[in-house]
């Protein structure tokens, strides 16, 4: 065993049994490299990562590559879910190196953590090709590898200053429709999504897309938007047999995934569905957000309330060997002997054909018609095919219950955490379900129980009972929007307050004043060698724009204009470099806050919450709601209690209209 047993991470414990001496990074393994002079490996990965499981296998647990290893170098394991400030610093090396990146991620550094060589998979040769000659030039030629690294440091340290704008940007509408157009020619008309492969779900583009659509009354973008839904509701990338969202789709129907599970997709798709379900009421919608979150309670959700971050992307087949999709995929000799005499028509819903085949005889289901289209084309009620569709999924469910389940990755990530709270919030407000609000209260309450310290810092990962890893951004930006979510259900104040204690921490411990935004590790934490600011949106939204969103729903709240002075500024800073959309979504989600369709509604009485869960059944995404159902000192709702009616004030820009008693009156006016 090397020292990675020591460990909690289920990923740095697949290979702690390694003949490789796999160290963890800390301060030790750090010394250890500047006192001895040698190069470091850094390679990173993650616990459902398919390619990360090939190279541990193809080289890692081999003695030759260990041999090589060992004797020349310090290597380095690290789990990117637990330390995504290292990931963050290492792909940017790696991007500039070689024009891409991903996972594993493998960097030789210097003795003092600088990059001077690095990709992502390696095959054995070439790996061990690769380390030699690195290790003859650093002995025979060390000044040249000194040279080069000094010149990659002053690169990744020029592409961590982001410039700064004292211009105020005009928040209109306008600005936003010449990013969108350009964005338009990237939409596949097909299948939804972008039109390349691979295919990423990529949320918070549609949320945004969504909330533009419908403001602007773009009922075109709106179409593309429901198009992208349906047709990964449809395709294999959606579990339709238990729920869940796989990682992405290999091609362009979203038909094959890369079958890991992963709760950051899981929680923020669940928020999507939701939102769109607000605006269609596509049953579908209401399908695909039930599901996964069945599948997330009996999956992922644990006796304190938390939830683990994934399952696998492989599993033992028939033959007992990993292999990638195994639990997922069916023959078509399978599917006959299990559906039986329905077989032709389930073949039709699900495409056993050529539409449905992937491989070595393998189909992943993947439906191409709506149910009501193959109803009217059979001759047969909708409601019956619904009937035959779930008890379809309820034997192949009991039939795949039977098989090898893919591994869990069972530590507790804070952000993500964060992220799945908010998503059962959403859904609770789109579809009513009271369970839902539990487990988000529940969650609420390991989040302030077990990773938030008596300090004021929240940890970033908890397992076996242990909080571990200071907390990054990511970590107070996501709490503090859970929080406020879970006020926007609930009307009580403990949630904003917690929310704006966290801010306030982050502002602290995170703010820097120079550059103008939030860096991403602690100002108490031992320095990597760049700064890193995330401010681009990928999969899961920059930490950057999730502050600059929570700064302005609290400014309101707790009427405090320096939030909306930082809120702004954030913004400000980044509309300039706005090249690609889909990189800044979350940034122009923000910037919609201040067009003048933003409004404020505050509801005050005893009746209060049974008109905020009305309002909540519907999409009105510019309408930041507050209530009360007892006289309130929260700085916006000061005042406006009344003990004989329940009142609404509807705000724009720091102005209210007179207080009115009239829900269908207000209702009229929110909606757009």
């Amino acid at each position: 065993m090397n020292e990675l047993h020591l460990e909690t991470s289920p990923y740095l414990l697949q290979h702690a049994g390694n003949p490789v001496h796999w160290k963890a990074w800390n301060a030790h393994s750090l010394a250890l490299a500047k006192k001895e002079n040698k190069l470091i490996i850094v390679s990173i990965g993650y616990s459902a990562c398919h390619w990360c499981h090939v190279m541990e296998h193809e080289s890692f647990e081999d003695e030759e590559v260990a041999q090589t290893m060992n004797a020349h170098f310090i290597s380095i394991k690290i789990d990117r879910e637990e330390r995504p400030d290292i990931d963050a610093v290492y792909m940017k090396a790696v991007q500039i190196m070689t024009g891409h990146g991903g996972w594993p991620m493998n960097v030789v550094t210097l003795p003092d953590g600088r990059p001077i060589w690095g990709g992502t998979y390696f095959r054995k040769n070439e790996w061990i090709n690769s380390l030699e000659r690195l290790q003859e030039i650093y002995i025979e030629k060390p000044e040249t590898i000194l040279e080069y690294a000094q010149k990659l440091h002053d690169g990744l340290q020029s592409i961590s200053i982001i410039p700064k704008t004292e211009s105020e940007a005009e928040f209109n509408l306008e600005f936003l429709s010449g990013l969108v157009s350009k964005w338009e020619r990237s939409f596949d008309w097909d299948f939804g999504g972008m039109a390349r492969a691979p295919k990423f779900m990529m949320p918070t583009n549609y949320e945004f897309l969504l909330r533009y659509g419908h403001q602007s009354q773009n009922q075109k973008l709106l179409d593309f938007v429901n198009l992208t839904l349906t047709k990964m509701a449809y395709g294999g990338l959606f579990d339709t047999v238990y729920g869940g969202f796989s990682r992405y789709a290999v091609d362009m129907k979203w038909h094959v995934p890369h079958f890991e599970k992963m709760l950051y997709d899981n929680a923020q798709l669940v928020s999507l569905y939701a939102n769109a379900y607000k605006l269609t009421h596509d049953k579908l919608y209401k399908e695909v957000i039930e599901k996964t979150l069945d599948f997330v309670g009996k999956e992922w959700l644990t006796s304190e309330g938390s939830f683990y971050s994934a399952l696998d992307a492989d599993s033992l087949n028939a033959e007992n060997r990993l292999e990638e999709g195994a639990f997922y995929v069916w023959t078509k000799p399978e599917l006959q002997s299990l559906i039986g005499e329905d077989f032709d028509l389930f073949s039709v819903v699900f495409n056993i054909n050529d539409f449905g085949f992937w491989e070595h005889g393998n189909y992943v289901l993947i439906q191409n018609q709506s149910l009501s289209d193959i109803a009217q084309q059979q001759h047969m009620t909708l409601e019956t095919l619904e009937q035959k569709k779930r008890y379809w999924e309820r034997i192949l469910y009991a039939e795949r219950e039977k098989r090898s389940k893919p591994r869990l990755d069972d530590k507790c990530i804070t952000s993500w955490n964060a992220l799945m709270l908010k998503g059962f919030v959403e859904a609770y407000k789109a579809l009513g379900n009271k369970e839902y609000l539990d487990i988000a209260l529940r969650n609420a309450g390991f989040i302030v129980k077990k990773v938030w310290t008596s300090e004021g810092n929240l940890y970033h990962s908890y397992k076996d009972g242990k909080a571990t890893v200071n907390g990054f951004l990511e970590d107070y930006a996501h709490v503090v929007q859970a929080f406020i979510s879970l006020y926007e259900v609930t009307f009580e104040e403990q949630w904003l307050q917690s929310a704006k204690q966290l801010t306030d921490y982050a502002f602290d411990h995170f703010y820097d004043a120079e550059a103008q935004f939030f860096s991403f590790t602690s100002h108490n934490d031992e320095a990597l060698v760049t700064n890193h600011f995330e401010v681009e949106d990928n999969v899961i939204p920059a930490s950057n724009s999730v502050m600059a969103d929570a700064l302005f729903r609290l400014s309101i709240y707790f009427e405090n204009s320096y939030y909306e002075k930082i809120s702004r500024q954030l913004i400000q800073h980044i509309v300039p470099t706005i090249q690609y959309p889909s990189a800044f979504s979350n940034w122009m989600n923000v910037f919609l806050h201040f067009s003048d369709q933003n409004k404020e509604l505050a509801i005050c009485g005893s009746r209060s919450l049974d008109y905020l869960k009305e309002m909540n059944k519907c999409y009105v995404p510019n309408i930041i709601i507050a209530g009360c159902l007892t006289p309130s000192e929260l700085p916006f709702l000061q005042n406006r209690f009344s003990e004989r009616e329940t009142l609404f004030y509807l705000c724009e820009d720091r102005s209210c209209q007179k207080p009115t008693a009239d829900f269908e009156e207000i209702s009229k006016q929110i909606r757009l």
